[in-house]
């Protein structure tokens, strides 16, 4: 019987990629809906933009943006005080074997390509060669 060895690479599996999709297909979903009744997330649109599972699959760390980055520090912590109610609307949605624990971040991607660009930019020209 053939035994399984370790990943050499430290990327998330295809299923971990499926789940995360499903999750997160289900969480805009619910986001949608407007049922939240935290204040910091009334007349808020919200983008998830990706979810990443564990490789158990228990626990799940969703990455969001507010609608133009406005009120980020005030929205994360109200998603995260509103996890176990998305967590019981994603359970709903996705047939899971166990429903993963939630955990909301703001998406840094963005942020994060604005300042390469930015630096790519002031590179002197001729720089490259």
């Amino acid at each position: 019987m053939a035994r399984r060895t370790k990943r050499a690479h430290s990327g998330p599996s295809q299923r971990q990629l499926r789940v995360g999709e499903l999750l997160r297909a289900a969480l805009v979903e619910a986001l949608a809906r407007g049922h939240l009744r935290d204040p910091a997330l009334q007349g808020v649109t919200i983008t998830v933009t990706q979810v990443r599972l564990s490789p158990d699959l228990r626990h799940a760390k969703a990455y969001i943006m507010p609608l133009g980055g406005v009120h980020a520090d005030e929205v994360i912590p109200a998603l995260n005080r509103a996890a176990s109610y998305l967590r019981h609307e994603v359970d709903r949605r996705v047939e899971l074997r166990a429903s993963p624990e939630l955990r909301f971040e703001l998406d840094q991607t963005f942020e994060e390509a604005s300042r390469i660009e930015a630096l790519l930019r002031q590179t002197p020209p001729g720089a490259h060669d």
